[in-house]
């Protein structure tokens, strides 16, 4: 599978321009992490990318062929979950994976329900209704749906909200297991989940795509740029860097500090992932 997005813009009635020439090109078997602030446009690519909103302008093509002719092949080849996925809470788990089966035409549903449920861990919830199941709960239902059928293309928004730390690992796995012959597309805030997983970063901001490739080259754009500091110090105009967190240590408290050149009293120390991701929405936000 290979969906191509050309050249995308989408603008909403209120005259808000959720996207502004986005290209980028998925092949079969890949998996990308979506990354980028509250805002940044990932939600409006990803409502494009299965067909529930219409560009404003550019296209959308699965397969070489423009995604508004192959709909059909699309909702075929798709397992999706939104960030707000409603459930139906008078309906069991398992009643609630039927009705999904249904709906997705699968022929063999009762031995797929039971894959899903296993691969989700809900086996000792199958016959709980959904009103009564937790928050985690919740998005593990959320999770099996979108893998009944064993769908070609995969995107997950905010897949691990409300998974405690042991699930998350186990639903990474998961996803990755599943990227081996798929598209899978995860977004997420959680750094950790794409950096562990992902083989491919597309990092957004205001409707614009700052980054596309592998999480190292994400970091090496960093180096030089983030620093330790061990003492109390506050946010300056004056030496242009941001504070991105206050470590309590046996010595006091450090400061992890982010700048396009560093301050003097500041030592230089290996970026991460997330510092690499911060540095480039502040140098995006500000048109470096």
């Amino acid at each position: 599978m290979k969906i191509s997005v050309q050249n995308l813009n989408m603008t909403y009635p209120t005259g808000k321009k959720a996207l502004q020439d986005v290209s980028l090109e998925m092949q079969s078997p890949n998996f990308i992490g979506l990354l980028g602030p509250n805002g940044a446009g990932k939600s409006t690519l990803m409502k494009l990318l299965v067909a529930g909103l219409l560009p404003t302008t550019g296209e959308i093509q699965l397969d070489d062929v423009p995604l508004i002719k192959n709909e059909k092949k699309l909702k075929a080849a798709l397992g999706y979950l939104p960030q707000n996925f409603g459930l139906y809470d008078e309906l069991t788990v398992w009643q609630f994976l039927d009705y999904m089966s249904a709906l997705k035409g699968i022929k063999e549903s009762k031995s797929e329900i039971e894959r899903v449920i296993g691969e989700t861990n809900l086996i000792e919830k199958r016959k709980a209704r959904i009103s009564t199941l937790s928050g985690g709960q919740r998005q593990r239902v959320g999770i099996a749906q979108a893998l009944l059928g064993s769908p070609q293309f995969l995107i997950f928004d905010e897949p691990t909200v409300g998974l405690d730390p042991e699930e998350r690992i186990n639903f990474r796995n998961l996803f990755s297991k599943n990227a081996q012959d798929k598209i899978v597309l995860l977004s997420t805030h959680i750094i950790e989940d794409v950096q562990s997983v992902c083989n491919r970063l597309i990092v957004m901001n205001h409707g614009r795509i700052l980054f596309d490739g592998r999480s190292e080259e994400l970091i090496r754009l960093a180096y030089g740029h983030v620093g330790v500091y061990n003492e109390e110090v506050q946010e300056n105009e004056e030496h242009g860097f941001k504070v991105t967190a206050r470590m309590n240590t046996a010595n006091g408290i450090s400061c992890r500090i982010i700048a396009e050149v560093l301050p003097d009293f500041v030592h230089p120390t290996e970026p991460t992932l997330e510092d690499a991701y911060i540095y480039l929405i502040e140098k995006g936000w500000k048109g470096q």
